[in-house]
């Protein structure tokens, strides 16, 4: 029963988060936006890490975060390994290939990558501080992209907050009330289920809230959201949409 509510939680952390970004970036603007780039980047080397432990059955042992064991890298290249399952590998993988997305849409590819490396290298730092020894009771917590992911998506949930989000039809009226609820909602259930379940899912998103506060604040004035929606590019997510199923329906 505790890891049904552990992983209905940690769901649901992740909903609020997908709902947030599809608010801050407009759900109706996505098919007009670029490739998001960065995101596609850190989907392929997390697919290459599952590559690598299909086929190498020593790569957990020599890449993972284990403290028991050595090695500067692991903190690194922990997060490119998975470790629950293909069925975990999938969702850690689509999970950040969504959140990426939304990331670099609004932040821009250099900050989302600085944030999702942020959310590798600052949580242990910051648990240290505050004497925690541990990010997490899921042994999991070893290795998989989860914890960055979750870190990177709550960034944007604190620019939702602060800044609201991309209007889909041009009227200039949105719910703005219920985006900052929703945006709220991942800092509050986060930390409710750390202190609840000792979840780490929750604990790195209210640390990546604030960070993604403070970058929005020093940021703001040279973030450009609705870049694609002024200037479309050439090849953007629905002409690439448009042209795999082209090609789907001839190969067919």
């Amino acid at each position: 029963m505790d890891v049904l509510l552990f992983n209905v939680t940690t769901a649901a952390l992740m909903v609020l988060i997908f709902k947030g970004g599809l608010a801050l970036v407009g759900q109706g603007t996505l098919g007009r936006r670029r490739i998001p780039w960065a995101a596609v980047g850190l989907t392929v080397i997390a697919l290459a890490g599952v590559a690598l432990q299909l086929c190498w059955s020593g790569a957990m042992g020599a890449l993972d975060a284990d403290p028991a064991k050595s090695g500067w890298w692991r903190v690194v290249t922990s997060v490119f390994m998975q470790n629950g399952g293909l069925g975990g590998a999938a969702w850690n993988i689509a999970t950040l290939a969504a959140v990426a997305a939304f990331a670099d849409w609004f932040w821009g590819a250099p900050l989302t990558l600085g944030l999702f490396a942020a959310g590798i290298l600052l949580p242990e730092r910051i648990d240290a501080l505050w004497g925690q020894t541990s990010h997490s009771t899921d042994p999991r917590n070893f290795a998989g992209s989860s914890g960055a992911t979750y870190f990177l998506g709550a960034t944007f949930a604190a620019a939702l907050f602060l800044h609201g989000g991309t209007d889909d039809d041009g009227t200039g009226h949105r719910p703005v009330r219920t985006e900052r609820l929703l945006a709220l909602g991942v800092p509050v259930l986060g930390l409710a289920m750390w202190f609840a379940q000792e979840n780490g899912h929750g604990l790195v998103a209210g640390y990546g809230f604030v960070l993604g506060a403070l970058t929005w604040a020093a940021f703001r004035t040279r973030l450009r959201p609705d870049r694609d929606l002024r200037q479309p590019p050439r090849l953007t997510v629905g002409s690439l949409t448009a042209l795999a199923g082209r090609r789907t329906r001839n190969a067919g």
